[in-house]
C-alpha cells in the first residue's frame, strides 16, 4: 500500500485547510467557494479523453461532439477562481498544487471564441460556431434566415426594371424559383429572360441571377454545416495539441478535490490527525467507524480503543454475541489504518498508525455457484490466498473462519489459521469467532490477546454495550439474539430445552459411519440397470432394439 503520509507537510497542510471549514466564517466561505468550483469542473478528464480519440463521452460514436469541446471550455474557465483560492497556501502539498496548476485561459478563451455557449449535440447540422467568428458562416446564415427577403428584393428590382406591375417571383418543387409574367405584359419581357413554362394566363421565366440566388438559398444549409464542421475539426485538432496541459490540470484538480473532501469530512465529523510512521504499531484511542456512525445518526456510536504492538499483542481474538459489534470494530480498525495511510484525518481522539503493506479481509458469506464453489469453498479459497500473500507487515481481518463446516472441522481450521498468523506470519490480526475454545491460545502463544464485546444480561434479555473489553466471552447468546430477530416463542422455548440438554451431557467423540454403509459407484450402476429393466416393456421391443438395450446395460455395468 502506498503511504501518502510520508510527506511531512501533507497532514500539516491539511490541518491548515481543515481550519478553513471549522474556525473562521470568512475562511469557510472561501472553502465553500473552492468546493463549488471543483464541483463545476465536472467530468473534464473524461471529456479530455474523448477529445483525444474523437469519441463521444456517452457512446461509441467516432465523431467528436461540439458539446464536449464546449464543456471543456466552460469547465476550464473555473481554473482561475480555483487558483485564486489556493493563493494563501504557499508551502506544502497545496503550495505545490498552486505552483503546478495552470489557468489554461488561452485554451478556454479559444474555445469560447469559436463555439456558442450551448452547441448542438450533432456536428453535421451546424449552429455550433459563434456569430462573428467566420464571415462566410455569417453570410450563409444570413441567407438561411433571410431567404424570403432576398426574393422580395429581387422581385421589387425586376418590377422596377421592366415596368411589369404583375411580375412576381415564385417557387415550386419541379422548376424551383421562377419569374411569372401575365400574357398582357409578355411584350415587355427583357431579352435575358429565359422561358421555362407556358401557362393559360401567362409565362414563367428564369434568369441567371435568379438561378444563382436559387443555388445560394437551396444549398446554404449544407454549405454552412460543412463549413462549421471544418472549423470545429480544426478547433478540435488545435485543442488536442494542448491535451497534455489539460490532463495535468485535471490531475491536479483531482488531487485538490480529494484534499477538499478530506478536509470537509474531517471538520464535520471531528476527526484527528494521525501519527503515521514505520513503528509497526496500531494504537487508536476512541476509534469510530466512519460510515456506521453517519448512517445511524439517531444512535450514539460507542468508540473503542485498539492496541497492537510492534512485537507483542499482535493477534486479537474477539468473542461475543452476534450483533454485538465485532465485525464493525474490526472493519473500523482497517478503515482507520487505510485512511491514515492515504493522508486523511481519522475518526478517533488519537491514532498512532504503523504503516502496513496490505490489508486482507475474510468477512461475510457468499458463494459462486456458477463456478461450482460453495460458501465454505469460497471462504477457504480466500483464506488460502490471504495466508500465501500476507507478511508480518500486513493487517488481517478474519471473521468467523470455519463456520461453514462441521464443528470439529471448523474449530480445527480456525485454530490452525490462528496459530499460523501468530506464529509463522506474525502479522497483525483481528480474529472474530464463536469458538470459545480458541481463547486458550492466550496462554499458549505470547503475542495473542483475548477481547470480547461487553453485554448486560437481564434474565432472558440482553443489552449490547458495544464496548470491546479484555478477556474472552463465555457464551454467544445466540438464542437471545434469535429472540430479538422475532423467532416464535415456541421455537425459542424448545431451543433453550435442547441447549440445557446439550450442556448437561458430556461431549461424545465423533463416530464415523461404517464403511459398508458408504454408497459405492458399483452399487449405483447396478441400481440404474435394475431401474431400466423394470421400466422396459420387453414384449414391445424389436430384435434390434433388444440388442441395443443389452449393449447399453452392459456399458453401464463396466
Amino acid at each position: 500500500m502506498r503511504n501518502r503520509s510520508n510527506d511531512s507537510n501533507y497532514h500539516w497542510d491539511y490541518q491548515d485547510y481543515r481550519g478553513n471549514y471549522g474556525q473562521s466564517p470568512a475562511r469557510a466561505r472561501k472553502s465553500s467557494g473552492l468546493k463549488y468550483f471543483l464541483i463545476a469542473m465536472g467530468v473534464v478528464i473524461l471529456l479530455v479523453g474523448a477529445l483525444c480519440v474523437g469519441a463521444s463521452v456517452w457512446g461509441s460514436k467516432p465523431a467528436p461532439q461540439p458539446d464536449q469541446d464546449s464543456s471543456i471550455g466552460n469547465e476550464l474557465e473555473h481554473l482561475p477562481e480555483i487558483k485564486r483560492c489556493l493563493t494563501p497556501f504557499r508551502t506544502g502539498a497545496l503550495g505545490k498544487l498552486d505552483e503546478q496548476l495552470e489557468t489554461l485561459e488561452d485554451i478556454s478563451g479559444r474555445i469560447a471564441a469559436v463555439l456558442v455557449d450551448e452547441p448542438p449535440f450533432s456536428v453535421r447540422e451546424g449552429g455550433m460556431i459563434r456569430e462573428g467568428y467566420d464571415d462566410e458562416v455569417d453570410r450563409l446564415r444570413g441567407i438561411l434566415s433571410g431567404g424570403k427577403g432576398f426574393i422580395a428584393q429581387l422581385e421589387a428590382r425586376e418590377k422596377e426594371k421592366t415596368g411589369i406591375r404583375t411580375l412576381k417571383v415564385g417557387y415550386n418543387k419541379v422548376f424551383g424559383y421562377y419569374i411569372e409574367v401575365s400574357n398582357s405584359f409578355k411584350d415587355q419581357v427583357p431579352a435575358d429572360y429565359i422561358r421555362k413554362q407556358t401557362l393559360v394566363n401567362g409565362e414563367r421565366y428564369i434568369t441567371q441571377e435568379l438561378k444563382d440566388l436559387e443555388h445560394e438559398v437551396l444549398t446554404a444549409h449544407d454549405r454552412d454545416a460543412a463549413l462549421e464542421y471544418d472549423l470545429f475539426a480544426a478547433l478540435r485538432t488545435e485543442a488536442a495539441g494542448q491535451v497534455t496541459r489539460v490532463q495535468l490540470a485535471a490531475s491536479l484538480i483531482a488531487q485538490l478535490d480529494t484534499l477538499c473532501a478530506f478536509a470537509e469530512v474531517a471538520a464535520q465529523n471531528h476527526y484527528c490527525r494521525p501519527e503515521v510512521d514505520e513503528s509497526g504499531v496500531i494504537e487508536i484511542t476512541a476509534g469510530r467507524h466512519p460510515v456506521v456512525e453517519k448512517v445511524r445518526g439517531d444512535a450514539f456510536f460507542v468508540p473503542n480503543d485498539t492496541h497492537m504492538g510492534a512485537k507483542e499483542d499482535r493477534v486479537a481474538i474477539i468473542t461475543g454475541p452476534n450483533m454485538a459489534g465485532k465485525s464493525t470494530y474490526m472493519r473500523q480498525v482497517a478503515l482507520i489504518v487505510l485512511m491514515a495511510q492515504v493522508g486523511c484525518f481519522v475518526p478517533a481522539q488519537r491514532a498512532h498508525i504503523g504503516v502496513v503493506d496490505r490489508i486482507f479481509t475474510r468477512i461475510g458469506a457468499s458463494d459462486d455457484l456458477a463456478a461450482g464453489q460453495s460458501t465454505f469453498m469460497v471462504e477457504m479459497t480466500e483464506v488460502s490466498e490471504l495466508l500465501r500473500c500476507a507478511t508480518k507487515n500486513s493487517l488481517l481481518i478474519l471473521d468467523e473462519i470455519g463456520r461453514g463446516t462441521s464443528t470439529f472441522d471448523g474449530m480445527s481450521i480456525a485454530r490452525a489459521v490462528l496459530e499460523h498468523c501468530a506464529g509463522k506470519l506474525k502479522a497483525k490480526t483481528l480474529f472474530a469467532t464463536h469458538y470459545h475454545e480458541l481463547t486458550t491460545l492466550e496462554q499458549e502463544l505470547p503475542n495473542v490477546r483475548n477481547y470480547n464485546v461487553a453485554v448486560h444480561a437481564r434474565g432472558e434479555d440482553i443489552v449490547f454495550l458495544r464496548k470491546i473489553v479484555p478477556g474472552g466471552a463465555d457464551r454467544s447468546y445466540g438464542i437471545e439474539v434469535a429472540k430479538l430477530a422475532g423467532l416464535p416463542d415456541t421455537v425459542l422455548k424448545r431451543a433453550r430445552e435442547i441447549l440445557r440438554e446439550l450442556e448437561s451431557q458430556p461431549r461424545q467423540p465423533h463416530t464415523p459411519a461404517a464403511r459398508e454403509d458408504q454408497v459405492s459407484l458399483e452399487g449405483m450402476a447396478e441400481g440404474a440397470v435394475a431401474d431400466i429393466l423394470r421400466r422396459t416393456q420387453v414384449d414391445a421391443l424389436s430384435p434390434l432394439e433388444a440388442l441395443n438395450l443389452l449393449y447399453e446395460l452392459k456399458s453401464k455395468l463396466q
